[in-house]
């Protein structure tokens, strides 16, 4: 049985598909503090498989011990966590006790059941402004320019020496791009609380009228339009390389593996403004505002090593991300409980 922390959030709820349809028995604990247990009924609808779903916290070390001692857990996916780094620049307190204290207190209690394959969710952000794209794993990590990344870099230091001081652990952090899309049933997809704060769901919240128009960053980057540059990928690629990292770890291999996972293609702010406005069939406003705290010009994978240590690579093509995001916006226009 696999414990999916954060399970009823955007990656998560989409990873729990994948790990159903792979035949895996899940537990989802999330505090529902950034997501809605109305995707806990859309994964069982979509799937055809029930979910056992406990709100919780991760860093309510007695309620996780509970869990552990009720179910019959595995392995971990640990998603549970903040991940807006405008939010984290103004709260980075917040992120810190929630990102970096919630790991710790969750690898705690299952170090003291005994279980110790844990695959952790974290951010292409740990690179900081990389001195050269694409970005390899072996690429400098630690000069991160927010709280956020700050909070997932310290989590990886903390797994690495876990790692280290104890064979028996069996980890795998694999750094995110960005990730965009939504299931093709239009059940399930992203569904921020207020503004979104990243790119993608703010550009379908302006082509469905929810928001008046897109605000872009800054456009004096060293780019090729001036807008930032991200590699993204569809969450239910994302989702496989969840799957894939729990199976390599399952062949036992123990110590610490870290992947990047995205697509290795990188576009703009306005490259994705206007294939959306192709794929909606209609105009997206935008304004160009001043650059936001933390930002950075450019940031796209090399996912060689995924492919070769994994066997894993993304299939989905940009196109598909945003048809998949219109069609799961037009159909949930306010979220999951409109």
């Amino acid at each position: 049985m696999i414990l999916v922390t954060g399970g009823a959030g955007y990656i998560g709820s989409h990873t729990v598909v994948a790990l159903l349809e792979a035949g895996y028995e899940v537990v989802v604990y999330d505090n529902l503090c950034n997501s809605s247990a109305t995707s806990i009924a859309r994964i069982e609808a979509v799937t055809g498989r029930a979910v056992t779903f406990i709100q919780g916290d991760v860093c309510d070390a007695a309620h996780l011990t509970q869990v552990f001692q009720r179910f019959p857990i595995q392995a971990v996916l640990h998603f549970a966590g903040l991940k807006a780094v405008g939010e984290s620049v103004a709260e980075p307190l917040r992120y810190y006790r929630t990102n970096v204290a919630g790991t710790l207190t969750l690898a705690q209690v299952m170090a003291e059941h005994g279980v110790k394959q844990l695959v952790f969710s974290s951010s292409a952000t740990v690179y900081g402004d990389p001195q050269q794209v694409p970005i390899v794993e072996s690429s400098p990590v630690g000069g991160t320019t927010n709280p956020y990344g700050t909070s997932k870099y310290l989590v990886e230091r903390m797994l690495a020496d876990m790692a280290q001081a104890d064979p028996q652990w069996s980890i795998a952090v694999l750094r995110y791009f960005n990730p965009v899309g939504a299931h093709p049933s239009g059940m399930l997809g992203e569904d921020p609380r207020g503004t979104p704060n990243n790119l993608v769901p703010y550009i379908a919240q302006v082509a469905v009228g929810k928001l008046a128009q897109l605000q872009i960053f800054g456009d004096d980057y060293p780019t090729p339009d001036g807008t930032g540059v991200r590699d993204y990928i569809h969450v239910l690629d994302l989702a496989s390389g969840h799957v894939a990292a729990l199976q390599h770890l399952e062949t036992g291999k123990n110590g610490l593996l870290t992947v990047n996972l995205g697509t290795g293609q990188g576009y703009s702010v306005l490259e994705m403004v206007n294939a959306f406005a192709e794929v909606a069939e209609r105009p997206v406003p935008y304004q160009v505002v001043a650059r936001r705290a933390g930002d950075i010009a450019a940031c796209y994978a090399d996912v060689s090593y995924a492919e070769r240590v994994l066997n894993w690579r993304a299939q989905r093509g940009l196109r598909e991300m945003l048809q998949d995001t219109w069609r799961w916006q037009q159909r949930n226009p306010n979220g999951y409980d409109a």
